[in-house]
């Protein structure tokens, strides 16, 4: 019975890994949140008033929440990061 053991890669020097980019605090990120959200929620609340004067509030929280979480996580978010890390780079001057 041999109890040879798998050599485990070595680890990269951390002089040669790239630096984490700064991730912003959970409060700046929930501002973020809430700055796509309330937007996409107002308008899609007005646009699909119409349509669904009818419809159980459940249906129409599910249908208002289909669309506008992927379009906050996906699309919206994503963008409003960047904007935020591009004015707190210019305000560091990195």
């Amino acid at each position: 019975m041999s109890t040879s053991t798998t050599p485990t890669p070595a680890r990269a020097d951390a002089s040669t890994t790239p630096a984490p980019s700064h991730v912003p605090s959970v409060h700046v990120r929930a501002a973020i949140t809430w700055l796509a959200i309330f937007p996409l929620v107002s308008i899609g609340m007005l646009l699909l008033a119409p349509i669904s004067e009818s419809w159980h509030p459940v249906l129409r929280a599910l249908v208002l929440t289909a669309v506008v979480v992927p379009l906050a996580v996906y699309i919206v978010v994503p963008r409003l990061l960047r904007v935020h890390g591009a004015i707190m780079r210019r305000g560091t001057g990195r």
